[in-house]
């Protein structure tokens, strides 16, 4: 099998799993998507980050926070930041944290710290002011934005959908 062949026959197993995917979304089926995040297509696990926050609420924060610190792929752990902060729960901030510190991938740093803008919370202040000094103009820039909003959210006492269009 060339390597056309080889790309044509993932694309249709990919197909075939995203239909069988969409059953499980149907059914709001949670383990199920849990079990695909260590799928090998990083394909299937970025959409399947996505999924979870779709249909998981809190009870995903810690299997994407999972995903955000230990997968391989920099675009699925920027998914799972994106996912983080879109569904807005303080427990999801030792995860963004330890990315926008640590991780390889400036793209995954930059939605960290927007996630945690988006999230508003205080607690991820000191984070953020440590990122400061991140070698990624990118990041840093990122960071301010995030910090703007921590600063919005604590002159208003209270988060809105605003705080959360602001955020990132």
């Amino acid at each position: 099998m060339n390597d056309n062949q080889n790309t044509e026959f993932d694309a249709q197993l990919r197909v075939g799993l995203l239909h069988k995917m969409e059953k499980h979304f149907d059914k709001n089926d949670v383990e199920y998507f849990k079990q695909l995040l260590n799928h090998e297509d990083n394909v299937i696990r970025t959409r399947t980050v996505c999924i979870l926050a779709e249909i998981g609420g809190k009870k995903v924060v810690d299997a994407i926070g999972d995903t955000l610190e230990n997968d391989k792929d920099s675009l699925v752990r920027h998914e799972a930041a994106f996912a983080l902060g879109q569904l807005g729960f303080t427990d999801a901030l030792n995860a963004l944290s330890h990315a926008i510190n640590s991780d390889p991938s400036l793209f995954v740093r930059h939605e960290a710290a927007i996630a945690m803008g988006v999230i508003g919370s205080e607690q991820g202040r000191d984070p953020l002011e440590h990122a400061l000094s991140d070698e990624s103009q990118e990041v840093r820039e990122s960071v301010k934005i995030a910090l703007a909003n921590l600063d919005y959210i604590s002159s208003m006492k209270r988060k809105g959908k605003f705080s959360r269009l602001t955020g990132g």
